[in-house]
């Protein structure tokens, strides 16, 4: 890494104070002809409204206020100010799911809480966005039994982050690439994303149903089935 000490002041190279002056002059009315052209070029931006409108979703997530277990320390350890998610702007933590988009399942979840969490997560704002944080959200981790679930079993996950638990670069590396996610196709909800039509974790159209396996009591002894 290479260290450059420039000189602050009012030369040629358009230092802090140079641009400081100028500016001062561009709100006089003092700048006219080729420099106020010049000036007005460096400092000037031009896009679409829907593009502005997808940066800004891309970068003002909001996290519902949900944790479960031992993740969620590492969760909330992301807001402080040593690792200061703030730049990104995604410290503003919802304690509603009205007002939140975004949903962190930080920790394990259990076959009783999965409900709670789908129906927490129905509540949020769309398009909404979900993150498995940490192994046992993602695959059961160390808690590998009949009462843990995994997040993507009862609702749909866009990222998965491993660890046990991860810290909080590596969570803030996750939302870093869901926002790319985001910023990419901002307008596209988890129901165009997963084909669901409500809260069902499968698309019944790709399935093919026995009706007379499904409905015993129209024929309880079965489709070849008579009564004696």
């Amino acid at each position: 890494m290479e260290i450059v000490r420039q000189e602050l002041g009012s030369g040629s190279k358009g230092e802090f104070r140079s641009r400081q002056l100028t500016a001062r002059r561009m709100l006089a009315n003092e700048l006219e002809g080729e420099e106020l052209e010049q000036y007005v070029e460096e400092r000037l931006l031009t896009t679409t409204l829907e593009k502005a409108g997808n940066w800004a979703r891309g970068n003002a997530f909001m996290p519902a206020t949900f944790g479960l277990a031992c993740c969620a320390i590492e969760m909330m350890a992301m807001v402080s100010p040593r690792y200061d998610v703030a730049r990104f702007g995604f410290e503003a933590f919802r304690a509603s799911p009205r007002q939140a988009d975004l949903m962190i399942i930080s920790g394990r979840v259990s076959i009783k809480m999965a409900p709670v969490v789908r129906r927490v997560y129905d509540q949020m704002l769309e398009p909404k966005w979900a993150i498995a944080m940490g192994a046992c959200s993602s695959s059961m981790g160390v808690f590998n039994n009949y009462a843990i679930v995994p997040a993507d079993k009862f609702l749909p996950v866009d990222l998965h982050i491993p660890g046990c638990p991860p810290r909080p670069e590596a969570l803030m590396y996750g939302i870093l690439k869901l926002r790319n996610m985001v910023m990419a196709k901002p307008d596209q909800g988890w129901r165009t994303r997963y084909g669901g039509g409500g809260t069902e974790e499968f698309d019944p159209k790709e399935i093919e149903v026995d009706q007379d396996a499904v409905n015993v009591a129209a024929n309880p002894l079965g489709r070849a089935g008579t009564s004696a």
